[in-house]
């Protein structure tokens, strides 16, 4: 395969601090038993610990595969086996190492698994069963949402200043009870405002946003066969009935070339997600891919921000942007130069809020602003509280930065809002040097979540955040 140049490698980058620790990287010293063949790329990389970390690339999807625990695709050292690779310092014609081979045999494994699957007959389902089985679920979640609204009234009666001195196992004991009602998604919605409580300033705010939230969901449950189709999509989601991939895999499709806006990866114990934002070339749609895995399982590998990927997706039920999987694995159609088009705060906000009137359960919504700037503004450690207009309430989790300095995005017309410090936003802010840039991130809880930014001086393309 033709070897990748430096732009094509700085290209991959999700980010300036990862590119710049890879070119540190990216000499012969901490590394050993390089090589490359048509497809593969790998070696092993001496960090800090006594086991070197195993990095593979495959070339020609353009994935990755690090025994680090960064969470970046690529990783540094990804970025710097690359680079080592582009400029001729790693000989091709080699066999592939055996972890490397391990993890290329997986994934061809995988792909054609999932191919075998989708030309498969449908087994025959026994409708009476299937019925049978769905009735027991619905009587289990009604009976867990019935406990869940006589839990939540007494918590009204008892005032919501005796609910922040509950300790993090009477929330833990409720999200058990939700668990054991086949309802795991309301569940984990309890045990994280248990916490924010517990920790955060605002937590009244938090907790009666969450209070009016939960008990729409059980009034909707309770009308749950007045709902359209839509709106008990939202809502299934929510409580976390998840619908057969199969079953959406047979319904909605659409076929387009699905650019990759940005991705974000959370874990929970022992479940790891990762969401993907993907818009659609021709349709204008955007959509969220939702990757999951549990214990020690991986996640699918991460696609590169700017991707341009061609294939069918299916869309599950519910109000845009609509949860959706891809019908067969993609294929790679090139990279997008920019991000599409973006508006400002006031517009983002405007999203916001026609998402909540399509569905009042909507967390987050992504958005793209438009020649916005990230500036840093003193906080309350340091001199007083910094009001940003335009900024929405519940804005914790803003990204903090030494000396009590949080990051925000301004608009040409000086409205603001807080990032989200759960990405950090520090490389991207020396990297923009206070010029206007377009970002694709989600907005939630009044704060903006960065996942990608174009328009950079030193790297015109899309980047990962």
């Amino acid at each position: 395969m033709e070897r990748w140049t430096v732009e094509d490698v700085q290209a991959a980058a999700p980010d300036a601090s990862s590119l710049a620790a890879a070119r540190r990287l990216a000499q012969p010293g901490p590394w050993s038993q390089t090589g490359a063949s048509d497809a593969l790329l790998w070696g092993r990389c001496q960090g800090s610990g006594r086991t070197p970390y195993q990095v593979s690339v495959d070339l020609q999807a353009r994935a990755y595969r690090c025994s680090c625990p960064s969470r970046k695709f690529p990783c540094k050292h990804a970025l710097a086996l690359l680079l080592l690779w582009s400029s001729g310092a790693v000989g091709d014609g080699a066999d592939a190492a055996p972890f490397a081979q391990e993890w290329a045999d997986e994934r061809a494994s995988r792909a054609a698994g999932r191919a075998e699957r989708a030309a498969r007959p449908e087994a025959p389902v026994d409708p009476e069963a299937a019925e049978r089985r769905r009735a027991q679920r619905v009587a289990t979640m009604s009976a867990g949402l019935d406990d869940l609204a006589l839990w939540l009234a007494d918590l009204v009666r008892a005032g919501l200043a005796a609910a922040r001195r509950q300790p993090l196992s009477w929330w833990d004991a409720t999200a058990a009870r939700l668990v054991d009602a086949q309802v795991p998604g309301l569940a984990e919605e309890v045990r994280s405002v248990g916490g924010r409580v517990q920790h955060d300033d605002d937590w009244a705010s938090v907790l009666l946003a969450a209070l009016g939230r939960w008990w729409t969901v059980v009034q909707a449950w309770r009308r749950r066969d007045e709902l359209d189709e839509a709106v008990l999509g939202d809502l299934r989601t929510l409580l976390g009935w998840a619908q057969p991939a199969d079953e959406v895999r047979a319904r909605d499709r659409l076929s387009d070339t699905w650019l990759v806006l940005g991705a974000f990866r959370t874990q929970d114990g022992r479940v790891q997600q990762q969401r993907t934002w993907l818009r659609g070339e021709a349709s204008g749609e955007v959509v969220q891919v939702l990757d999951f895995a549990v214990g020690g399982d991986p996640l699918p590998v991460a696609q590169s921000v700017g991707a341009l990927l061609r294939g069918d997706v299916a869309r599950y039920p519910g109000a845009s942007a609509r949860r959706a999987t891809f019908v067969t694995p993609p294929e790679v159609a090139g990279t997008a130069g920019r991000l599409p088009a973006g508006g400002d705060v006031a517009a983002a906000h405007a999203t916001l809020a026609r998402a909540l009137a399509a569905n009042p359960w909507t967390r987050r919504v992504p958005v793209v602003l438009a020649g916005a700037r990230l500036d840093v503004v003193r906080t309350a450690a340091d001199h007083g509280a910094v009001v940003v207009p335009g900024a929405g309430p519940g804005a914790g989790g803003a990204g903090h930065g030494a000396g009590g300095a949080d990051v925000v995005v301004v608009d040409r017309d000086g409205r603001g809002v807080p990032v989200r410090g759960d990405v950090e936003p520090w490389g991207l802010v020396a990297r923009s040097g206070g010029a206007p840039v377009d970002l694709f991130g989600e907005l939630e809880d009044g704060t903006f979540r960065v996942l990608a930014a174009s328009g950079l001086a030193d790297a015109p393309g899309v980047v990962g955040a």
